[in-house]
């Protein structure tokens, strides 16, 4: 018969080896765990929100800048339109003004002339601009002018690539109400109208999450 002398010996042993197989057990399961994580996170597709809730011209590319670009990246994309946003859904894009005016970062530059003349900025005081008459008019045709001389794709065409490459768009059904619009006056590619409550929950889940 073993003596506890000699059982003590044979115990600390067999500890030492569970202590050793849990550790190797933890670093398998730690190396998985790391591995899978890695798997999922290739696998999962970007995503990306954007509350768009400026109208002008200018205001108007931010958003359809981003979102067709992270459309042809692959990602998932969904535009929500609120409040003054929802003029870049009308059927016509034609009325999109640039207002200088309250814009004091605004390069106010010509688009034709010598190169010493287009280089010249123009800083007019928005008292005097508040004065001259159809101001914002000529801003606007300046600016498409511009657009057109740099070879930008124009508004109607980026919101085209938009909707080519599937981006969701989705109207502000509170600000549809709001200002008595009517959904006859929007593209027929608008996804759904939906409140905040609706959109938020989206927003909570994404990758990347824009207000412009």
């Amino acid at each position: 018969m073993e003596t506890l002398t000699e059982k003590m010996p044979t115990v600390a042993t067999d500890v030492a080896l569970d202590r050793l197989i849990s550790e190797r057990i933890d670093i398998l399961l730690d190396r998985r765990l790391e591995a899978k994580l890695a798997e999922l996170k290739a696998a999962k597709t970007p995503s990306m929100t954007i509350i768009a809730t400026k109208g002008t011209l200018d205001w108007a590319y931010p958003p359809f800048i981003l979102a067709s670009t992270a459309a042809a990246l692959g990602w998932d994309v969904s535009m929500f339109f609120t409040f003054y946003g929802l003029e870049l859904l009308k059927k016509d894009l034609r009325k999109l003004k640039v207002s200088p005016l309250g814009n004091p970062a605004m390069p106010m530059k010509m688009p034709m002339g010598p190169a010493w003349f287009k280089s010249i900025r123009w800083n007019i005081p928005n008292a005097v601009q508040s004065l001259i008459p159809a101001y914002e008019a000529f801003a606007t045709k300046m600016m498409k002018k511009t657009i057109k001389n740099k070879g930008v794709a124009e508004i109607g065409e980026l919101r085209s690539l938009c909707i080519e490459a599937g981006v969701n768009l989705i109207g502000c059904q509170m600000t549809v109400d709001l200002f008595g619009y009517k959904r006859e006056q929007f593209i027929p590619e608008v996804k759904e109208y939906v409140g905040a409550a609706t959109f938020l929950p989206m927003a909570k889940d994404a990758d990347v999450s824009l207000f412009i």
